[in-house]
C-alpha cells in the first residue's frame, strides 16, 4: 500500500522535486497549525461546559467570542481559535440562521480555510444513535435517475447498526435492509420492493445487488462517512502545503438551507459540502467528475436523535415487510 499522502491528491497538484522538499516545512506547520487550532477549540468547549454563566475569568473572551459582539465583517480579523469557537456559537445560538444569503457568503468567505475543518473535527458528526431522512441521487451505468430514493434511516453507531427503509415517493420504493455487526460483518439482510420483494435475504454490503442500487455500501450511510471523507481530504491538502479554500454560497436543496462549500482540485475535480446552520456537520453533499457533471447528490433532510429498542433492527419487527 502506497501511505505517501501525495499519492491520492491528483497529479496536477502535486509539487515535485525541489518544490515538494520546499513545500515539507509547510507542510508540517499546517499540519501542526491545525492540531493545535483543534484542541485548543476542544479545551475551550470544555471549559464552557464546566465554567459558570457569568464567570469573571471567561467575561473578556465570551465577549470577543460571542456571535453578537462582532459584525460579520469584522470576524475574519480574530485569531484562528477564536473564529472557530465564534462560528460554534454562531450555530448554536441560531444567529447564522437569521442572517441573509449575502451575509452568510461574505461571513463565511473571510474564515480562515481551517476553520470549517477545525469545527468539523470538534463537533460530532452526528448522534450515538438517530434517525434521519434524506433524499439521494447517484449517477449509475452514467444515467441519472428521474427522481431520487427517498429513505427512512435508524443508525446506532457502536455497535454498527442500520435499518433502511426506501420510502413510496421516491426510487426503489418498499425495499428495506437492515444491517447488524453483532451478527454478520459483511452482509446485509433484505428484499427488493414491489410485487417481487416478498422474499428477503442476505447479501454482501458490496455486492452486485447494492452496487446495482448506490455507489456506497449501507454502512456509509449517516454524517460519519460524510465528515471522515471531507476530513481525509483536508489533511491530504494540508500535508502538502496546498489550500483547502472553498468557494462559498448558499444554497436550499429540497427545502435544507445550507452554506455550500465548494472544494476543487487542481486536476478538476470538485465537491460541494453544505454546512448545517445550527450544528458542526454537513447536510448536503455534491460531487462532480472532471468534466463538471453531477455524480451524486445527497440532502439529509431532517437528524433526530433516538434511543432505539432492539427490534428496531429485527427483521421480525412487526412494522417491517420482511
Amino acid at each position: 500500500m502506497n501511505n505517501d499522502p501525495m499519492h491520492s491528491i491528483p497529479p496536477g497538484a502535486r509539487p515535485t522535486g525541489r518544490a515538494r522538499r520546499l513545500a515539507a516545512p509547510v507542510a508540517c506547520a499546517a499540519v501542526f497549525a491545525f492540531a493545535c487550532v483543534t484542541a485548543s477549540a476542544q479545551d475551550s468547549a470544555a471549559a464552557d461546559a464546566s465554567a459558570p454563566p457569568n464567570a469573571q475569568a471567561n467575561a473578556q473572551h465570551d465577549t470577543i467570542a460571542s456571535p453578537s459582539a462582532n459584525p460579520a465583517a469584522e470576524v475574519g480579523k480574530l485569531p484562528l481559535e477564536q473564529q472557530v469557537r465564534w462560528l460554534s456559537r454562531a450555530q448554536k445560538s441560531g444567529a447564522l440562521v437569521k442572517m441573509s444569503d449575502a451575509q452568510l457568503t461574505a461571513l463565511v468567505q473571510a474564515f480562515d480555510p481551517l476553520v470549517v475543518p477545525a469545527l468539523i473535527q470538534i463537533g460530532p458528526s452526528g448522534y450515538p444513535s438517530y434517525e434521519f431522512v434524506l433524499s439521494r441521487w447517484e449517477r449509475l451505468n452514467g444515467k441519472w435517475p428521474a427522481k431520487p430514493a427517498h429513505m427512512l434511516v435508524k443508525l446506532d453507531r457502536e455497535p454498527l447498526r442500520i435499518y433502511a427503509k426506501w420510502l413510496p415517493d421516491g426510487e426503489n420504493a418498499g425495499e428495506e435492509v437492515i444491517y447488524d455487526a453483532t451478527k454478520r460483518t459483511d452482509q446485509m439482510y433484505g428484499h427488493l420492493g414491489g410485487l417481487l420483494g416478498v422474499m428477503p435475504m442476505w447479501t454482501a454490503i458490496d455486492g452486485s445487488l447494492a452496487r446495482s442500487q448506490s455507489n456506497h455500501k449501507i454502512t456509509e450511510l449517516g454524517t460519519e462517512f460524510i465528515v471522515s471523507r471531507f476530513m481525509a481530504d483536508a489533511k491530504k491538502y494540508a500535508e502538502v502545503g496546498s489550500p483547502y479554500k472553498p468557494q462559498v454560497e448558499v444554497k436550499t436543496l429540497n427545502g435544507v438551507r445550507v452554506v455550500a462549500l465548494t472544494y476543487a482540485s487542481p486536476a478538476g475535480k470538485k465537491q460541494t459540502l453544505g454546512l448545517d446552520l445550527r450544528r458542526p456537520y454537513f447536510r448536503t453533499v455534491e460531487a462532480y467528475d472532471n468534466d463538471g457533471q453531477v455524480l451524486e447528490r445527497i440532502v439529509i433532510e431532517s437528524i433526530t436523535p433516538k434511543t432505539f429498542e432492539a427490534d428496531a433492527f429485527d427483521p421480525k419487527n412487526p412494522e417491517y415487510k420482511f
